[in-house]
């Protein structure tokens, strides 16, 4: 199968997620992803997940999720000769990726400007938490601090408990997700017109577009964007309701499916009385409206009400727990989950999940997470290292391999630069 990035080399010097979330999508759509990686522990996410046996091996759960099909090539920025090895494989790269706090390779003499003279082909991606200009743009961000930057905070919740942020890091999945479309726009333009682009992705940026609509209300309409917990803002009834055994959420936006649901559960008064027989008027008794709807749907259970509303064209869906929708038929028939090949003999084969499409042939099982520098000694002979050189790069320090065992890769030290 040949995939749409086929041909597509990335080095990608980012940490944690925004920016491997963006390569780990680069690369199962078939480009080849090289991490570039800190001798000294490599990305921090190595250290990150819920199984620490696994983190102290440098393989933490959270690397594995969006590192799988990747490279590693552990090298030290720091240095001239780890420059050097960078510079060459720049050389034959079309991509660089990485998510340092703005300045910090132009102080490492590694900046677009530099490298572009070296590839003018190449497409270079900043992932930062503020951009690269601007008062915010020196400042440390995660993603918990973007949210609250962001307003996302301020309508996630409702008036008792917000402000609240998402239950996942969903700036950074965001910025890392506007990334990957930004590079593929650029590698379209790079084909046709042989030049490069810088792109400058900004994760407050990313979040607040993402938040369209919300932010076109006040922005046109004056309108203070407020929490609303599971209310749909737009409709109702639109929003989590309660049945005789739990949650269930119904969005019945249009008219139609409003008379739906009323006929549904036997409630057809509810489309004459004048308080919800509109669609402005349902918005604004709202509360209301929710409560008759409980009582109703309180005669059976939130699985049964699911088939009927959805049978009759009413869109329902049980509220599930992450064990739970991973388990459901519709995604294991979708091979929504994959698993990579074992690490060891007799150790259970990871788990990971694909990106959130499909193509029109099935995508190759990606390789597992690289181990920390497992490509470096291969890359060195490939841009033209003989083995004596190598060995000196190695022993020096400015590369790391495998073969040097784990002390070579001590515990990851707190990030003096910091990443987005």
């Amino acid at each position: 199968m040949s995939l749409p990035l086929s041909g597509i080399r990335v080095l990608d010097l980012s940490n944690v997620l925004a920016g491997p979330f963006c390569g780990y999508h680069l690369a199962r759509l078939g480009a080849e992803v090289i991490k570039i990686e800190n001798p000294n522990g490599g990305d921090l996410a190595r250290r990150l997940g819920a199984d620490p046996e696994r983190a102290e091996r440098l393989q933490g759960l959270s690397f594995v999720a969006v590192n799988a099909g990747k490279q590693s090539i552990a090298l030290d920025l720091k240095s001239q000769p780890g420059k050097e090895v960078f510079l060459r494989l720049v050389s034959e790269a079309d991509v660089v990726l990485e998510n340092f706090r703005p300045k910090v390779m132009e102080r490492l003499g590694l900046d677009f400007d530099i490298l572009s003279k070296r590839n003018p082909r190449l497409v270079y991606c900043a992932i930062s938490g503020f951009g690269q200009s601007g008062p915010w743009s020196g400042r440390p961000a995660y993603d918990q601090i973007v949210q609250g930057l962001s307003g996302a905070m301020s309508v996630t919740g409702d008036a008792a408990t917000a402000p609240l942020r998402t239950g996942f890091p969903i700036s950074d999945t965001i910025a890392g997700l506007t990334a990957a479309f930004a590079i593929a726009a650029a590698l379209v333009e790079q084909r046709h017109t042989k030049r490069g682009r810088f792109i400058d992705v900004s994760l407050l940026e990313a979040t607040i577009a993402a938040m369209g609509w919300v932010v076109s209300n006040h922005l046109n309409a004056g309108v203070e964007p407020q929490p609303m917990g599971n209310e749909n803002f737009t409709a109702a009834p639109s929003g989590t309701f309660r049945t005789a055994t739990g949650p269930l959420n119904i969005a019945a936006n249009e008219q139609k499916q409003y008379q739906t649901l009323c006929d549904l559960i036997g409630r057809q008064d509810l489309k004459s009385d004048p308080r919800f027989a509109k669609r402005e008027a349902r918005k604004l008794n709202r509360a209301s409206l929710t409560e008759e709807l409980n009582a109703a749907l309180n005669s059976r259970p939130a699985e049964e009400w699911e088939a009927l509303l959805n049978a009759a064209g009413v869109p329902a869906g049980c509220v599930l727990t992450v064990p739970q929708i991973l388990q459901q038929p519709h995604v294991l028939d979708r091979n929504f989950v994959e698993r990579l090949p074992a690490e060891r003999a007799g150790e259970p084969s990871l788990r990971v999940t694909r990106p959130g499409f499909l193509l029109d042939e099935e995508f190759p099982v990606p390789s597992r997470p690289p181990t920390l520098g497992a490509d470096t000694e291969r890359w060195l002979a490939r841009l033209g290292y003989t083995a004596q050189e190598a060995e000196q790069l190695i022993s020096s320090g400015v590369v790391g391999t495998p073969r040097q065992g784990e002390a070579h890769f001590p515990q990851v030290r707190a990030a003096t630069d910091g990443a987005a």
